[in-house]
């Protein structure tokens, strides 16, 4: 069985049951169930744990859902099934919450804290109680993975089946949770079941689902139409086989438009050659105009009471529950429950938990809905607005028919929208920003509400900015600012924040334009003000304006902040400074700096530095910079919880980032996996190729140095950074040309590598931050003796050595001495090498530099022994494999093995020959004996295939043989 491939068959049934599998039976669907099961034995020990069922409306998606579900019951598995419905698309996690309701009744078993974390998600179930409300840490990307951890929870006790149909309706919270469901799948017994119709889906999921087709963890069924032997005999067996024909052919083979010619035809409501025209003259997938009168005539016995019912049923959505049903149609109890046996017998409405009312199928509430009168409409969902109100719902239930009833101005209703835009803000902020425009819409545009307006507008942008909107965002902030007064209220934080967006949108000249255009305004801005201008502009340093040239505002901005004794304006200023001088490479200036920030920022609280959680995350950055490793990640912690607490989630990946950095160079790397993947997901949410570029670099370094030697994973976040960067030039494209650069190399393509480095920095590096120099000058040298090009790898190792000596940081200097035992070795001098990488050893165990300590104890094993030191080559060796499988570098544990050979003390009764041979010859020679061609040993060693010809040839002369066959036969008798 392939999974991951899409497949399209004949068969299906026709049903949308919301809770059960009622109505027609079902047929077919033979090669698709086969699937589900395959998957399911599979699942939890690497199968696909996702099934993505796609079709046109009525095509049996619904019913195919229901039977995977039953399957999966059979087995003992819990199963959880939810709907996104077509006019709720503004309530959050609405087909989570609606699976979630099968668990009202069963004990969860979830630790306080989980749930707490996942509240919106379970939240917003009808009239019943209100929600709990997240703490109030809680943003969108913590609660996606808290609701990967409860399904995980969940899936331990025999399997969980998470079922959502209608997902081409499902609002934008679902489907950044769906995203990162897919992209992270949840470990354990736990799959996803979705339905959609293909057309309507929003392009984002598409291009995720199909990504995980490509990759095989999602298995796409495409359903086609119903063959006629399946869809007659199955579905109408009674009916002569010539009238079958005609509407199975009418019906082009979708099931529900068959069994609404069915119905049509027992009911006598079509005759003779009508049937045949009734559905013509529609594409598949899209709704013919025949089916709607047909779909509708089963509405004709109805009495006006019944029918206003199921109006009701149908306009109310997730709210169809007999109180708020009642309230719409001011009937009493008893008639109110005679008429919904009534729809639910002919089979117009069915029940769900908590006395939930559906229509049978989408289609039938859609056609309802829009053939109910639009003044209906609205005293239906001012009723239902009503009575929520009086049952104490959540604001975001009220919202959604306030919002479809109310057309003037209200400050109730208004009071309601801005309570559900609050409640949205940190976990569904496209809501929050809905529900924003609303209340703007209903808000009169006077004088009396103007700073209301302009406080809502500002809200609208921020979450805007957040949900991803930023052009948006952008537009709504300019709006503001030419509306404000010049010495309006909170004119320069709008500027601020505006200035951020045009930041995030890589618009760095407009940023820093408007700006300098605050700053010499007239009246011209308070001191306070002048300083947070200040520190905005200088965050423009080093991804736009080179830090030298701002190195006058950000001296001007601490001037300003020290002589208005603004603790906070001078804590931001000196790591704005810090940062920019330890990228400048400016070692002792930025430490001086540093110190000085860290010194103010540790004795604030947390509250205070809310306004300053992108200095702190400047600071940590340099703190990385300098090698303060402990510092970096302790301030980069502080951001991360003060960022997350205040709502500023563009902030996290900055902070995550520098965490996972330091990681890297700590030799902690699958918790640096594990930031690493949490800032991506922040910034495909968030928006902004630049930033999404930045992201996948960082991923790209992580990923090289977790993964074995020439992992493709690594090499293609590489270039998807450089893709997403596009034309930009600044700290972040570099950041990602650096890294394909070092993703090629790991991979054995030195001349892309090489390439892709030059392009970073130019030819001469300068273009690069001084800290990343040497490391990145010992890359040249490796690619440069990997092509034979000596003179250089030697030009490089000098650079590498010069820059290094400049700096005095201890992981620049360790580097620069890899360089030059690089070329030591090429030239036959392993005890220089072995010097050299002995030092290196001590440079980075005192800095805390394990990966890189873990890099030179390996680099030198086979150097030292080579030089004559086997005992003390093997003790270096074992401690570097020891430091590589601790920390979980995939990148140094493929080193080990590569150097174990080199490092294995020597036989007193091995021949003289092959005593003679030094640590990088006898790795030659058993590569030989292995089967490798020359340019295969040259790709696995980073050598040039000449330099693997020359130590062939000496390997040859020492052991007394003329071909590859004599060599191979002499290593395995020795």
């Amino acid at each position: 069985m392939e999974f991951g491939r899409e497949i399209t068959q004949v068969g299906a049934p026709y049903g949308a049951p919301v809770r059960h599998d009622a109505g027609s039976p079902f047929v077919g669907r033979t090669a698709e169930l086969g699937l589900f099961d395959a998957m399911l034995d599979r699942l939890g020990q690497g199968g696909p744990p996702l099934v993505d069922i796609t079709g046109a409306a009525g095509i049996g998606k619904s019913r195919l859902m229901g039977e995977f579900c039953k399957r999966a019951r059979q087995r003992g598995m819990t199963v959880l099934r939810g709907r996104a419905t077509e006019y709720e698309r503004h309530l959050p996690f609405q087909p989570f919450s609606d699976a979630f309701a099968d668990l009202d009744h069963r004990p969860l078993g979830v630790a306080p804290a989980l749930l707490d974390a996942v509240a919106p998600m379970l939240g917003g179930r009808g009239s019943g109680p209100v929600p709990r409300p997240g703490t109030s840490t809680t943003d969108r990307f913590g609660l996606h993975r808290a609701s990967a951890r409860l399904l995980a929870r969940l899936g331990q006790e025999g399997g969980l089946v998470v079922a959502l149909d209608d997902v081409h309706w499902a609002d934008p919270a679902s489907l950044e949770l769906l995203d990162h469901l897919v992209r992270h799948p949840v470990p354990g017994p736990v799959a996803l079941v979705l339905a959609r119709r293909d057309r309507q889906t929003p392009p984002p999921l598409t291009a995720v689902l199909t990504r995980g087709v490509d990759s095989e963890a999602v298995i796409r069924i495409g359903l086609a139409p119903l063959a006629e032997k399946e869809c007659v005999e199955g579905l109408a067996p009674d009916l002569p086989p010539g009238r079958a024909a005609q509407l199975y052919t009418a019906g082009e083979g979708n099931p529900l438009y068959f069994l609404s010619l069915v119905h049509a035809h027992r009911e006598g409501a079509a005759h003779g050659g009508n049937l045949s025209s009734a559905l013509s003259g529609h594409a598949l997938g899209t709704l013919p105009s025949g089916l709607g009168s047909l779909l509708l005539d089963e509405l004709t016995p109805l009495t006006p009471s019944q029918r206003r019912i199921l109006e009701a049923v149908a306009v109310l959505g997730e709210h169809a529950v007999p109180p708020v049903i009642g309230a719409s149609c001011g009937r009493p109890d008893a008639e109110l429950d005679e008429a919904i046996d009534v729809l639910v017998r002919r089979d117009l409405v069915r029940p769900g938990p908590g006395g939930r009312l559906a229509v049978r199928h989408p289609v039938l509430r859609s056609l309802v809905h829009e053939s109910t009168a639009p003044r209906r409409r609205v005293e239906i969902h001012r009723a239902a607005a009503a009575e929520l109100a009086r049952a104490g719902a959540a604001a975001v239930d009220q919202a959604q028919h306030i919002e479809r009833s109310v057309t003037a101005w209200d400050p109730q209703a208004v009071a309601i929208l801005t309570q559900a835009a609050e409640q949205t803000a940190s976990t569904a902020p496209t809501s929050c920003a809905h529900w924003l425009q609303v209340a703007l819409r209903l808000l009169p545009d006077t004088a009396e509400h103007e700073a209301e307006r302009r406080d809502l507008m500002l809200r609208r942008a921020r979450a805007l900015g957040v949900a991803g909107g930023l052009r948006e965002s952008r537009d709504l902030l300019h709006q503001i600012i030419g509306t404000a007064s010049p010495d309006g209220r909170h004119r320069t934080s709008v500027v601020v924040l505006c200035a951020l967006m045009e930041r995030h949108l890589g618009r760095y000249p407009e940023a820093l334009a408007l700006l300098r255009r605050e700053l010499n305004r007239q009246p011209q801005p308070s001191p306070s003000d002048r300083v947070a201008i200040g520190l905005e502009l200088s965050s423009s340093a080093p991804h736009n304006a080179p830090y030298p040239q701002m190195r006058g505002e950000v001296a001007r901005t601490l001037a300003e902040a020290r002589s208005l004794g603004d603790e906070l304006g001078e804590a931001g200023a000196l790591a704005v400074a810090a940062f920019g001088e330890a990228y400048e490479g400016e070692v002792t200036t930025a430490g001086a700096f540093a110190g000085q920030a860290a010194g103010l920022m540790d004795g604030l609280p947390d509250d205070d530095l809310i306004a300053l959680c992108e200095p702190l995350g400047r600071l940590a950055w340099a703190e990385a910079f300098l090698g303060r490793f402990t510092d970096a990640e302790r301030h980069a912690d502080r951001g991360l919880g003060i960022a997350r607490r205040s709502g500023q989630i563009y902030l996290l990946p900055l902070l995550l980032l520098c965490k996972a950095h330091v990681r890297i160079q700590t030799c902690r790397l699958q918790t640096a996996r594990e930031l690493a993947d949490e800032a991506e997901d922040i910034a495909r949410g968030i928006g902004g190729g630049e930033l999404l570029a930045f992201v996948l670099a960082n991923k790209a370094q992580v990923r090289v140095a977790a993964s074995a030697p020439g992992d493709p994973d690594a090499l293609a976040a590489a270039e998807e950074a450089v893709a997403s960067m596009g034309p930009s030039d600044n700290w972040r494209a570099s950041m990602a040309w650096c890294m394909l650069g070092y993703a090629a190399l790991t991979g054995g393509d030195p001349h892309r590598a090489r390439d892709a480095l030059l392009r970073a920095g130019g030819e001469d590096l300068r273009g690069l931050q001084p800290s990343m120099r040497p490391l990145l000058s010992e890359l040249l040298v490796t690619a440069a003796l990997a092509m034979g090009d000596v003179e250089s790898a030697s030009a490089w190792s000098e650079r590498a050595c010069e820059e290094a000596e400049q700096l005095g940081l201890p992981v620049q200097r360790a580097s620069a001495m890899r360089s030059a035992a690089q070329l030591a070795l090429h030239h036959g001098d392993p005890a220089r090498a072995a010097t050299l990488l002995s030092g290196a050893v001590a440079e980075c165990a005192r800095s805390g530099a394990v990966f890189w300590e873990a890099r030179s104890l390996l680099l030198a094993a086979p150097a030292m022994a080579a030089a004559g030191f086997g005992a003390r080559g093997a003790a270096m060796w074992e401690r570097g494999h020891g430091l590589a499988t601790g920390g979980g570098a995939g990148l140094l544990v493929g080193l080990a093995a590569m150097t174990r050979a080199a490092v294995q003390p020597t036989s007193a009764t091995s021949p003289p020959w092959l005593a003679s041979l030094t640590g990088r010859e006898r790795e030659v020679a058993q590569l030989v004996a292995e089967g490798l061609t020359n340019q295969a040993i040259a790709t696995r060693l980073y050598l040039s295939p000449r330099t693997v010809e020359t130590h062939l040839y000496r390997v040859f002369r020492k052991a007394d043989v003329t071909t590859r066959a004599a060599l191979a036969a002499l290593m395995a008798r020795s």
